[in-house]
């Protein structure tokens, strides 16, 4: 460093610290201040801090899927606007603009301070989350679709406040297309309020430190973590690794789509490739490339020190190839609903599997590599009024080199909680009637796969139902002579009839009708000690 620097470990160390509290200060206002149970219980948001470049310079440890994508957002805003004035706020969720499918919504806020007189922009705020319905052909906005238009309303970066001042008619054209407006209006109102904590927690941080040193020790922050970053990765060996998986189905045919991936490391840089992955498809479950570069990124982080800040320069040394048109970066008007959910997992999964072929004593079997989704609505007798639920399932965490999976959690790609079953009753006009772990459904191995959960719902009244689900078909991968997981499984029971399902339906449930989901298990890693004794 120089003699003129002002940045020291100690004084490093307590700006990241500081930037990482005031992102999850942020997060804490969302959902303290939200109304439906998917953000306030569920915690399916994302919040992150940006510079005046739009490089990223702190999260909160929220949704790996939302933060590796966020920066696209922000790139979006600022290709869009040529200014900002004190008072904006940007409005998006086109997953080809920014976004990663439509349900998230993210609002983006320029942080301005005052400094001699004038307002200085010196970065941006942004939060992101999933909303219980946006719209488009089934309660809660995560249909069968073949393109983003029967997903739900599209927003392209658009000032949902300019300089201060609310733009009435586009929030009522918004409400106005939502199932749920008034939960809609609650949910969007607490990420401004998010967004307005973090400007003034960014502000009190300019008048304790002053511009010119916080910005020294941000540029300083971003150099560390990519320092950080290529030490981790120069720890692998240099080598290409290859690795194929499949998901079950696109939910329009019963053809299997593959991702393929090649993961190259040469000294401190690594690149990601899906080349050979599968061309994009007519189900929804095509993503687009900032997903793809999400899942890489959290890989990666996963490799570092649990200490190791997270910022533009923990992406620096990590290039990502996504070949257009293809499953992992489809070309628009695909739709992409369960991209964000269910291919990015099994990206995340094949990923690890190229890496554990570089460090076979590190890397963890498959987990469940499914969010089983769940979206139900209705008209809720109560009150009279449509309802949108929405929910993701935990199930097996795959089994490491040192220790058995957890059981029923969710994994990678997620990080979400369940809605408790009081939560979910008093809000919905269904009931949980069966809920525990899915014994022995983690694989088998010298250390054992985490198991499934089974969770069983009651539906009161006529209810459109969407389940969204992975792994029913391919098994969660066991490692280093691991056993697999156990598949997932779909059940109704109508009439006292039970059948199953596929593992991507949609189907009107009947009062009294009940689903059963049973989630996958992950993965085991080792000979079974017993298989050991015979070698």
């Amino acid at each position: 460093m120089s003699e003129t620097t002002h940045v020291t470990p100690i004084s490093l160390e307590i700006l990241r610290s500081a930037l990482t509290a005031l992102a999850e200060e942020i997060g804490t206002v969302l959902m303290l201040s939200s109304y439906s149970p998917n953000i306030k219980e569920r915690r399916d948001f994302s919040c992150a801090l940006f510079d005046i470049q739009g490089r990223l310079i702190a999260q909160a440890a929220h949704i790996p899927v939302h933060l590796g994508a966020m920066p696209d957002s922000v790139a979006a805003a600022l290709a869009s606007f040529d200014s900002f004035a004190p008072g904006d706020l940007i409005a998006l969720n086109d997953p080809f603009l920014g976004g990663s499918h439509l349900p998230d919504i993210t609002l983006i806020s320029p942080i301005f301070v005052e400094l001699a007189g004038d307002e200085r922009l010196i970065g941006f705020a942004a939060n992101r989350a999933h909303h219980s319905d946006v719209g488009g052909m089934s309660p809660g906005s995560m249909p069968l679709a073949s393109e983003i238009y029967q997903e739900g309303l599209i927003i392209p970066p658009i000032k949902l406040w300019d300089a201060g001042q609310l733009n009435q008619p586009l929030l009522a054209l918004l409400l106005r297309n939502v199932r749920t407006p008034e939960e809609r209006r609650g949910d969007l109102t607490a990420q401004v309020a998010a967004n307005r904590t973090a400007i003034r927690r960014m502000q009190e941080l300019v008048e304790r430190w002053s511009l010119p040193i916080l910005e020294e020790h941000v540029e300083a922050l971003i150099a560390y973590a990519q320092r950080i970053t290529r030490a981790s990765i120069e720890k692998i060996p240099d080598g290409t690794y290859s690795f194929e998986d499949y998901l079950d189905d696109d939910g329009m045919s019963a053809e299997a789509v593959k991702i393929a991936v090649r993961v190259t490391v040469y000294e401190s840089d690594l690149t990601v490739d899906f080349s050979g992955s599968s061309p994009q498809v007519r189900g929804n479950i095509n993503t687009v490339a900032a997903i793809a570069r999400s899942a890489a990124y959290y890989a990666v982080r996963c490799l570092l020190p649990e200490d190791a800040p997270m910022n533009h320069g923990t992406f620096a040394p990590v290039t990502v190839i996504a070949p257009e048109g293809t499953v992992v970066n489809a070309r628009p008007p695909a739709g992409v609903a369960q991209g964000n959910v269910e291919t990015s997992q099994r990206i995340t999964d094949t990923i690890f599997g190229a890496l554990a072929q570089a460090l076979p004593e590190l890397i963890a079997a498959a987990g469940q590599g499914t969010m089983n989704n769940l979206t139900a609505g209705g008209i809720d007798p109560r009150s009279q009024q449509p309802f949108a639920y929405y929910e993701t399932m935990g199930g097996g965490m795959g089994a490491g080199p040192e220790c058995d999976g957890m059981s029923g959690v969710h994994v990678h790609m997620s990080n979400t909680l369940n809605t408790p079953v009081e939560a979910f009753e008093y809000a919905y006009p269904m009931r949980i009637t069966r809920y525990q772990l899915r014994d022995d459904s983690g694989g088998h191995g010298l250390h054992r796969g985490g198991d499934g959960l089974i969770r069983e719902i009651s539906f009161e009244v006529p209810t459109d139902v969407t389940l969204l689900s992975e792994r029913r078909r391919f098994v969660p991968y066991g490692l280093q002579g691991g056993e697999p997981g156990q598949r997932g499984e779909n059940r109704l029971i109508h009439d006292g009839q039970e059948s199953s399902l596929p593992g991507k339906i949609h189907f009107r449930a009947a009062p009294g009708d009940r689903l059963s989901i049973a989630s996958p298990g992950g993965g085991g890693w080792g000979k079974p000690a017993t298989l050991i004794d015979k070698d």
